[in-house]
């Protein structure tokens, strides 16, 4: 191995950093970097920190990068990874929401390959006919409906922030859990899946699937759907890039269909969940739009985690954000940092007020 980073978590990075021998071990928080190099003491890893040395890290030659950093913060290393032609295991779907047609067509310039991890859309990318996309009526991405799904919507602004990370079925990060109960992560996924496929807005459909057996579908003109399903295990789509384009065998729980019984489906509920209204509007908007709703998500999100808004303020400040507008141009990866940053700062003031 290469590399390996982390943001704040010295104990785990220097771990992990020794047992794969990781020729390099990069902290994001530079005020970590003496932490770090004595936890590395006496090994022949190298220790870095900061966000250039991340960067650095993802541009030095090797056959596969998993770029996994949380929220705008990967956008940096992750071009840096496929500005060298690499295979990206995309497991941030930021990077695709902010920057998606910057990313695809450096993707193009530079002959890298995006392997995507989410799982939805690693299932549609194992049933996905990239030679015949004329033949692909709709790409079906579905979401579990998290733990409020059936909760009663006048008592949704009472939600805890401990409530909301309580997954169902998925155990994910704080942001990426809140992201799942708002539904917003299926807003930001229906973004990533547009610019991963080649599909126009109106053949990105959501469909609730409690179960999380069926990962995604790809709906075909003949009226053939094919769908990926296996148990809701992230190993099995990290299994799969890693592997690509062959498999691997990973220690994930094998699917039992007879024990489970039965699948269940509904449609989505938007005023249960209006972030899934707010991410297709921006999807449409295009320019800046799905960059601000970003930005504004991730500072809303963090707020609610600190207690400081409630569950309900969370898309209206992203809509409050939004109704603002933001016509600037996005040409480069610079301007995305600056529409980010005028976006976290409006989105603040939100609920400052």
């Amino acid at each position: 191995m290469e590399a390996l980073t982390a943001q704040n978590n010295v104990d785990l990075l220097a771990e992990q950093a020794k047992s794969l021998g990781a020729r390099r071990a990069v902290i994001g928080n530079e005020a970590r970097y003496q932490d770090l190099k004595d936890a590395l003491s006496g090994t022949h890893v190298e220790a870095a920190a900061g966000e250039g040395a991340i960067v650095e890290a993802a541009e030095v030659p090797s056959d596969f990068v998993m770029a996994g950093i949380v929220g705008a913060a990967g956008l940096h290393p992750t071009m840096a990874a496929v500005r060298r032609g690499a295979i990206v295991g995309l497991a941030n779907k930021e990077c695709l929401v902010c920057a998606g047609g910057l990313m695809t067509a450096e993707v193009a310039q530079a002959g890298a390959i995006i392997l995507p991890v989410d799982s939805e859309h690693n299932a549609i990318y194992q049933v996905f006919d990239f030679d015949r996309p004329d033949s692909v009526e709709k790409i079906v991405l579905t979401a579990s409906g998290g733990p409020f799904r059936e909760r009663p919507i006048d008592t949704m602004h009472s939600v805890t922030p401990d409530e909301a990370v309580a997954h169902p079925n998925w155990d994910m990060g704080a942001k990426i859990s809140v992201d799942s109960a708002t539904m917003m992560n299926k807003g930001l996924e229906m973004i990533e899946a547009y610019h991963l496929f080649p599909v126009e807005v109106a053949q990105i459909d959501v469909l609730v699937h409690p179960q999380s057996v069926i990962h995604s579908m790809v709906a075909y003109v003949d009226g053939s759907v094919l769908a990926q399903l296996g148990s809701p295990d992230m190993r099995t789509p990290i299994a799969y890039s890693l592997a690509w384009p062959q498999r691997m065998d990973a220690p994930t729980p094998r699917l039992d269909l007879a024990k489970l019984g039965s699948l269940t489906f509904e449609a989505p509920d938007e005023n249960r969940f209006p972030a899934l209204r707010l991410a297709r509007e921006a999807l449409e908007a295009g320019g800046a739009a799905p960059i601000v709703l970003n930005a504004a998500n991730e500072i809303a999100v963090g707020a609610f985690l600190e207690r400081k808004i409630g569950f309900t303020d969370i898309p209206a400040i992203v809509e409050a954000t939004l109704d603002e507008g933001n016509d600037s141009p996005v040409g480069s990866i610079n301007d995305v940092v600056e529409i980010d940053r005028d976006a976290r700062i409006a989105a603040r003031e939100k609920f400052k007020n």
